[in-house]
């Protein structure tokens, strides 16, 4: 065989062709085929020979051209076999490409056929020989006509049915990306493209994982030619499916059947990663691919999935991208919380739609799906977090005020996004080292420059990394001592988050605790006040935290932050030394405040106490800190009244008066200091028999200030007012400096006389002679505030606010307890004389509701154990059982009996405090709503709750309140108390959120609630709304209260009449509580609720309208049965029909001019704006289904153009006319009405608005009706009156009226033709 091929490569060398060509044609099919093998395998000159051949086969003979084929033939499964080295095989497929455009197109054509054959049977597994596919279907496109079965075919379309019937066989897995790589350079048109892709992507859930990154790249390639949406919809779509498959396996765990054979979860992760890394790429370098990705994802917010987020968030990290990206991202997070909290404020979409995707959910699972080694998406997430944080957290108030409102549960949409911004920082920070620089360096920036606003979401976070990576921070702690630099410039609120969150790691870090204590020297001297706060502030915390070795471990002492990460001993020998030398270091610092402004002093009394009970070591230091403060203050001489110097206490500056020392908080705290170390030194001492000298020393101070306290209390008792100055001659106006001084001056006194109070009761132990000097303290202290209050009503300047009570929480609640509750027979004599003071017993419980506002609204009440949660939730469970044993045992009716005064009863002040209570625990506290209620005793007699389940307990409660309203509404309206009943309501609807609304105690509530509504006829405006609102609160959970709203609305026409004098409105009474004094505040409310129904539907026609179009992008598979209707469509034109009919209702009724007129027309326009919205989706279904309207749409605009257009033009007639159905003599009516003219003339502008609105919205909607009706062939038109022209109106009525008069006299007329020819042109210029 050597022979023949040396002769083959020699001749070709020579010059002679026809010899070779002789010789070529002596050789047999056969021996040229094995000279050939044999070459090929032994790998020498057989590129030589192949040439040779090619050069012997001129391709014009037949005979040369089918040697040319068998060459073609022979060589394809020759290179493809793995027989040969690759260098050969490269080269030998190299020369074929060269020679391909010779061939015949027969040969072409037999040559494609064998290629697709060879696939088909999955003999291409190499892919070598695939390089030459192209070059023949290139040259095959490019034959005139080849024979195709009987007829004939040009190239181009017989490349079409090849690769038609190559996409539409078996591939063998293993080829798909040698395949996939030889099409891209294949020249093809879009639908052979499509045809292409759509095989390849279906080809993905057969390749092995590991091959699917370089699918993906090769696909990714191929997307140059076109079908880019669609390559990147697949490769997405596929990683969406990957993912749910692993979560459902991470669910049931082994429970699956274990024939799927499961993917190991990091293995996916990093092809993920791999495969997000090509698009980016890919990306880059195409931008049109993305902006494709992006427009798919604007199209398409409910696509989102975990794959296509981290895909997101890397893409942002090109630069012309990242704008377009996190503004995607946040508007996908936005909306994806409203929607969650639109579905779950509606019972009618919860039905109609199943469960919500949550973006949230997606983005978090990306933060954990990162961690295998998608370093490009970090980076993005870091962005995003800071992006949510920044854009969604706290807003400065007005005049750009911080309000720092202390974290309560994150509600909002918007504190929903910023919440998720945090999370996303917070398990970035823990699951990714390289981040966390960084994150830690962005949230200390932001600490720091944002002064101008709330920065109570960044303390969060940073608080939340301290307690989860304590050790970590460390590594980093060079940028927190930056931070502690800035300490004295930062608000006040930031500074005690920001020492608050560091805490943990002080106690483990030196070098951060002495920086630390530098800069609040430093800042102890700064010229701010806020400064000098933030040092006080500092350094009780550090006292509060670092214990000194004996200290008592008090019981009731719970730790702020838990750091229980760092397992330091901070309680060995040499730590506590330290500890005391450094606190009384500090003590002495902070001795230096007492001669500051009133604000640092205050914060130092408020912190003292806490400091003790967290350190009781450090007692002697703190309380002879205070004695020798307090005796400055102290009158020593027992005969002198008052007992307190006052003038110390105010310094002036210029001719301002200010309060320089704030004396009853300073007593407060000295009082609260020593009753505790009392309480102390009492359990010690049954505890141990032994006794010091330094417990000696205490007690000797402790008993001075024991007298002390008690003199000032006998003395204060005897002082009168003219003592302090401050009688009832006394000027308290705060437009003069002497009343400024007086004020402060009342403001102390009444402080002291509080102080004093819970002092001597706490000393008294159940004495009547103590608690007789206690009256006479309160009633000192009753008469001085009722002069105040009388001079601030009285005065012209600004109005005094109630000073806050210096009353602790704890004390109020044992307080309340005693005086409503303990029937212990020894404390009975004593008690009286408290109980027998109503005055007392009312401020006892002003001052409860005071206290409880405070913990609504700040999260912690002032005075000690104010700060502690567990405390005052204890305090308010006690409170809770009190305030409503009182209200549920002494009725209201046996209290007021007889006294008819202005001010509210003892149990209405009962009831504000269990509602403030209620709202309250369900802010701050609504996990433990449960625990609040299992303590409230209710009294003996009544049957108890079974504690048996949460809601039972919370329904037997609601049970309580219900009986409560039920005897309010069964007595005559004479006695019926508004505002008792309004708070009964308040709280019902409060306690109704607990229940679930599918169990059966809602439902018992809803009857409940509806029975009352249909039986009370009670004109009482304000009642009527809160039990309205409570009705539909409670209804839109249960179902759509669209039915409910046409009720109403019959009852509200036929209790307010008609537009039209003439008509008579048939009486209907669904429900009793509306009727002529309360139907206007229906009326408004029904419209809130409209407005509700009409978010809902606008909302689900959205939806509807991205689905079609999505569906029409996708493939118009989506077709629906003609008699089918989808039942999204069907409930929007149920409840737009319902709608319609009620509003028919509202439109025709007498409301009177302002507000509901107004909001009438709102809802009207936006009525039909929603219509309109509805009829552009049916042109948008019709332009792409040609399907037939359906019926009840049809039904739905026939009512639209019979029931409401024709009334909406009467009663935007009748609003403009202004003209108020009131009996009695003409010239009283109108002396009526020209007032009413001038109250509404205010009010013109805004209707102006409103009335063409409504016109407008009206015309749109039929503008697009005629479109449809085009489109749809059916004449929606029909319905619909043609409106009347509007620029020029005749009432026939007045003309008549008027050609009337002109006979009976001529003068009255020119006036009159004055007035008419006047009010058309004023609605010229309105509209």
């Amino acid at each position: 065989m050597k022979a023949e091929m040396d002769k083959i490569v020699t001749l070709s060398d020579g010059d002679s062709t026809a010899e070779l060509q002789k010789y070529l044609s002596s050789l047999s099919n056969d021996e040229l085929i094995t000279v050939i093998t044999n070459g090929a395998l032994k790998g020498k000159k057989v590129g030589s020979m192949i040439k040779g051949i090619f050069k012997g086969s001129p391709s014009n003979s037949t005979e040369g051209s089918n040697r040319r084929l068998l060459v073609y033939q022979h060589c394809i499964p020759l290179c493809e076999s793995g027989d040969l080295q690759t260098e050969v095989a490269a080269d030998i497929i190299g020369l074929l490409m060269l020679e391909t455009h010779t061939l015949t197109g027969s040969c072409l054509a037999q040559l494609a056929s064998l290629f697709v054959e060879a696939i088909k049977v999955g003999k291409m597994g190499s892919g070598k020989s695939l390089e030459l596919f192209p070059t023949v279907l290139t040259a095959l496109s490019a034959c005139e006509a080849l024979s195709y079965g009987k007829g004939e075919l040009n190239g181009e379309e017989y490349k079409k049915q090849l690769i038609n019937s190559l996409c539409s066989s078996r591939w063998d897995p293993h080829c798909v990306i040698h395949l996939t790589t030889m099409f891209r350079d294949v020249p093809l048109s879009s639908e052979e493209l499509q045809f292409v892709v759509e095989k390849v992507l279906r080809m993905f859930t057969k390749l092995d994982l590991q091959e699917i990154p370089p699918l993906v790249y090769q696909l990714l390639l191929l997307s140059a030619k076109g079908c880019k949406k669609q390559i990147l919809e697949g490769i997405i779509g596929y990683f969406k499916e990957q993912d749910i498959h692993q979560e459902e396996e991470q669910k049931h765990g082994e429970s699956l059947d274990l024939e799927v054979q499961s993917i190991p979860q990091d293995q996916l992760r990093h092809v993920e990663g791999t495969a997000i890394l090509h698009i980016v790429f890919a990306v880059r370098l195409d931008h049109d691919l993305g902006r494709e990705f992006l427009k798919s994802i604007k199209t398409s917010y409910g696509d989102l999935c975990p794959f296509r987020v981290a895909l997101l968030l890397s893409v942002a990290r090109i630069q012309r991208y990242e704008e377009q990206v996190f503004d995607l991202l946040k508007g996908a997070i936005i909306k994806s919380f409203k929607d969650e909290q639109l579905q779950q404020g509606s019972k009618f979409l919860q039905d109609l739609l199943p469960g919500h995707c949550s973006v949230a959910q997606m983005i978090l699972d990306t933060v954990s799906n990162s961690v295998f080694g998608w370093d490009h998406v970090t980076q993005g997430l870091v962005q995003l977090g800071f992006f949510l944080m920044d854009n969604f957290g706290p807003k400065p108030g007005p005049f750009g005020k911080i309000t720092e409102v202390s974290a309560s549960i994150a509600r909002t949409p918007t504190q929903l996004a910023c919440k998720l911004g945090g999370q996303v920082l917070l398990h970035g920070f823990k699951m990714h080292e390289p981040i966390r620089g960084e994150i830690l360096e962005q949230v200390l920036n932001r600490l720091v420059s944002k002064t101008a606003s709330p920065v109570s979401h960044y303390l969060d976070l940073f608080s939340d990394i301290v307690i989860s990576a304590p050790m970590i921070l460390l590594e980093s702690s060079s940028k927190v001592t930056e931070t502690f630099d800035n300490l004295s410039y930062l608000p006040l609120a930031t500074v005690q988050g920001l020492l608050k969150a560091v805490q943990p790691l002080l106690k483990v870090s030196m070098s951060l605790k002495d920086a630390l204590i530098l800069v609040l020297r430093k800042a102890m001297f700064s010229s701010q006040l806020d400064g000098r706060k933030s040092a006080v502030t500092g350094f009780l915390l550090l006292l509060k935290n670092f214990k000194v070795l004996g200290s008592l471990a008090s019981s009731q002492c719970s730790q702020a932050i838990s750091s229980s990460q760092i397992q330091v001993d901070v309680h060995s020998r040499y730590n506590s030394a330290a500890n005391e030398a450094f606190c009384l270091e500090i003590l002495s610092s902070l001795r230096r405040c007492l001669s500051q402004q009133a604000d640092v002093r205050l914060m130092l009394y408020e912190g003292f106490y806490d400091v003790l009970r967290r350190n009781s070591q450090l007692a002697s230091s703190i309380m002879q800190t205070l004695f020798s403060q307090l005796r400055r203050y102290y009158e020593p001489e027992q005969d002198l009244l008052p007992p307190v110097k006052l003038e110390p206490c105010i310094t002036a500056l210029g001719d301002q008066v200010y309060l320089q020392e704030p004396l009853a908080h300073l007593v407060s705290c000295t009082v609260h200091c020593l009753l505790w170390l009392q309480n102390m030194h009492r359990s010690a001492r049954s505890n141990a028999d032994d006794s010091d000298d330094e417990v000696e020393e205490e007690e000797g101070y402790q008993s001075e200030l024991q007298t002390i306290l008690e003199s000032m209390t006998r003395r204060m008792t005897k002082s009168e007012l003219e003592d302090f100055e401050l009688d009832k001659s006394a000027e308290f106006s705060m437009g003069s400096s002497v009343g400024v001084k007086n004020n402060i001056y009342a403001v102390l006194v009444m402080g002291l006389y509080e102080v004093l109070m819970e002092f001597s009761f706490t000393k008294a132990n159940y004495s009547k002679s103590h608690f007789e000097e206690l009256l006479e303290l309160f009633n000192r202290y009753h008469k001085l505030s009722e002069i105040l209050k009388e001079k601030s009503g009285k005065g012209r300047g600004p109005m005094q606010k109630t000073p806050r009570s210096l009353l602790s929480l704890g004390f109020i609640s044992t307080l309340l307890t005693v005086l409503f509750r303990d029937s212990t027979q020894s404390r009975e004599e004593a008690l009286s004389v408290l109980r027998s003071s109503g005055e007392f017993v009312r401020y006892a419980l002003s001052v409860a509701v005071q206290k409880i506002q405070q913990l609504e609204e700040t999260g912690h009440a002032e005075g000690p154990d104010g700060q502690n949660t567990d405390r005052t939730f204890r305090f308010l469970c006690d409170m809770t059982s009190v305030l409503m044993w009182r209200y549920t045992n002494i009725p209201s009716a046996v209290e007021d009996a007889g006294k008819k005064e202005k001010r509210s009863s003892l149990s209405l002040m009962c009831l504000e405090g269990l509602l403030r209570i209620f709202t309250t625990c369900q802010q701050r506290y609504p996990d433990r709503m449960s625990q609040l209620l299992s303590t409230m005793d209710v009294s003996e007699d009544n049957e108890e709750p079974d504690n048996g389940s949460a809601t039972e307990m919370n329904f037997f409660y609601i049970r309580q309140f219900q009986r409560a309203l039920f005897t309010q509404l069964s007595g005559d309206e004479e006695d019926f108390i508004s505002k008792e009943a309004q708070l009964l309501v308040s709280i019902l609807s409060v306690l109704s959120r607990q229940l679930k609304p599918s169990s059966q105690q809602f439902v018992q509530m809803i009857t409940w609630t509806v029975k009352v509504c249909k039986e009370t006829s009670f004109e009482d405006p304000a009642f009527s709304k809160g039990l309205l609102s409570l009705l539909f609160s409670l209804h839109t959970l249960y179902k759509s209260p669209v039915s409910l709203l046409l009720e109403l609305c019959q009852d509200i026409h036929s209790q307010l009449g008609d537009i039209d004098q003439d008509v008579e409105v048939e009486k209907q009474s669904h429900f009793a509580i509306i009727n002529m004094k309360t139907a206007t505040t229906a009326a408004l409310l029904v419209l809130s609720q409209v407005g509700r129904v009409l978010d809902e539907v606008d909302w689900l026609i959205a939806r509807k309208k991205s689905q079609a179009s999505s569906e029409k992008l996708g493939s118009g598979e989506a077709t629906q049965t003609a008699g089918q209707q989808d039942p999204i469509e069907k409930a929007v034109t149920l409840q737009l029909g319902t709608l319609l009919t009620a509003l028919n209702e509202l439109v025709q009724t007498a409301l009177l001019p302002g507000t509901g007129t107004i909001t009438l027309l709102r809802e009207l326009s936006r009525t039909y704006t929603i219509l309109t919205t509805l009829v552009k989706y049916y042109i948008q279904v019709c332009a792409s289904q040609h399907g037939a309207l359906p019926a009840r749409f049809e039904k739905l605009v026939k009512l639209s153009g019979s029931h409401l257009t024709p009334q909406c033009y009467s009663f935007i007639t009748y609003a403009q006319s202004g003209e108020l159905s009131g009996g009695g003599a003409d010239d009283k009516k109108k002396k009526k009405r020209n007032e009413v003219n001038t109250a509404a003339s205010a009010k013109l502008l805004r209707e102006t608005k409103a009335i063409p609105n409504v016109i407008f919205s009206i015309e749109q909607y039929e503008k697009f009706l005629i479109t449809l009706s085009k489109k749809s062939k059916v004449n929606l038109m029909q319905y619909m009156k043609l409106s009347t022209s509007r620029d020029f109106r005749i009432n026939t009525a007045t003309l008549d009226a008027a050609l009337q008069e002109q006979h009976d006299s001529d003068e009255p007329t020119e006036s009159q033709e004055a007035e008419e020819t006047q009010e058309p042109k004023q609605k010229k210029r309105k509209q």
